[in-house]
């Protein structure tokens, strides 16, 4: 049975990947900050799924957490970092905290969780890791700036990683979704979304289960694919 974590399991593309993944051959370690009703709503059937809340910008918490999972469950195989947040504003109207907001949940929680999970992958000599980017972390997006940077700064923590972790035989890949039909992209102006949609060669938005799919491709079925940015965004950034 493989032991999987994901982060940000409260959102739409967390949850779609759990969904995708609880089954009698795993056991799912959900974290959420907020929103459990969201967490609750994944599908059971008898799997084994436990839900945890904790606050991933808070180092503390994080270790906190992962040493309570280790020591009843022994192990985690697979770490899937699916938290996000995002503001749309203009460089000039960014405030520090904004700034904070954003790469403390996008990029630190990431770094962190890693820290902690892969002390015990490094001593398995096995484990994967799957990060949930974004497109805009590639090309960049106006009034994004900064949610664009902290993708990036995944994309970049990610190559570094798969050479770092490849030698104790830990994979490290990232998932670039496109445009998806979830509540945070909910803001963005109907006009805007239609100039994605003309722009995207299978004219449409993706859905959560768009990226679910490959992260579930990843996480069970791909033990030589590594140090990959693997965009999914419907060919948008062709």
């Amino acid at each position: 049975m493989k032991n999987i974590l994901i982060t940000g399991a409260n959102g739409g593309i967390g949850s779609a990947i759990a969904n995708r993944l609880a089954s009698k051959n795993t056991r799912l370690f959900l974290i959420y900050h907020n929103n459990k009703e969201m967490v609750e709503q994944i599908k059971r059937n008898n799997y084994e799924i436990y839900l945890y809340q904790c606050d991933l910008t808070k180092e503390n918490q994080i270790k906190e957490l992962i040493h309570e999972i280790i020591k009843k469950f022994q192990k985690i195989d697979v770490l899937i970092n699916a938290q996000g947040v995002s503001t749309f504003q203009q460089i000039q109207d960014t405030t520090e905290n904004d700034y904070n907001y954003i790469f403390d949940t996008n990029f630190k929680s990431v770094v962190f969780t890693i820290k902690y999970v892969v002390k015990h992958m490094i001593s398995e000599q096995c484990g994967n890791i799957i990060n949930i980017s974004s497109m805009w972390g590639n090309v960049g997006s106006s009034m994004e700036s900064l949610y664009s940077a902290s993708k990036g700064a995944i994309n970049a923590l990610t190559l570094s990683l798969a050479k770092e972790l490849g030698p104790s035989n830990i994979c490290v890949n990232a998932v670039c979704p496109g445009l998806i039909d979830t509540k945070m992209n909910e803001k963005i102006d109907k006009s805007a979304k239609l100039e994605i949609i003309d722009s995207t060669p299978l004219h449409r938005i993706g859905k959560p289960d768009d990226i679910a799919k490959i992260v579930k491709f990843l996480a069970l079925n791909a033990s030589f694919i590594t140090g990959q940015l693997i965009t999914v965004d419907g060919g948008f950034t062709l």
